[in-house]
């Protein structure tokens, strides 16, 4: 074994391992919090239950709760034709409004960058195309 890995041993050892189920995560916050900031029963009554999940255990079967609702097509809240349209215009100015344009010296150069790939691209495959050419005519004569 390395020293490497006989070092990660030791920090393996020196630090506790991290908690898998959620249930551990929320135990191992709770230790870690400062006891002056109220108990657990406290903070627990002041938070209101978690959505889905109620109280009562014994109202629900473990498992599903029934199937999932489906969705009411004609119940759209979108409204007519043009209030989407000018929704939709109203968005994309406002993320017109964040992007970062680039300056005219940065267009001048970016434009330059370009045209000269494009000089040299076309310049290579018209060579390709020239030098197969060629090799066609050595190969089937003409």
């Amino acid at each position: 074994m390395s020293e490497d890995g006989e070092k990660d041993k030791e920090k393996g050892a020196k630090r506790p391992s991290r908690p898998v189920t959620a249930a551990a995560r929320r135990e191992r916050r709770a230790s870690a919090r400062p006891a002056g900031k109220g108990s657990e029963a406290a903070d627990a009554s002041k938070r209101p239950a978690p959505k889905g999940k109620s109280s009562d255990k014994a109202a629900k079967p473990e498992g599903k709760s029934g199937p999932t609702p489906k969705r009411n097509r004609g119940d759209d809240k979108r409204g007519s034709i043009f209030a989407r349209i000018s929704r939709f215009i109203r968005e994309v100015w406002a993320e017109l409004r964040k992007v970062i344009w680039p300056t005219r010296k940065q267009m001048i150069t970016y434009t330059a960058v370009v045209l000269v790939f494009l000089v040299f691209m076309v310049a290579l495959v018209s060579g390709l195309d020239f030098v197969f050419l060629e090799g066609m005519d050595v190969v089937f004569g003409e």
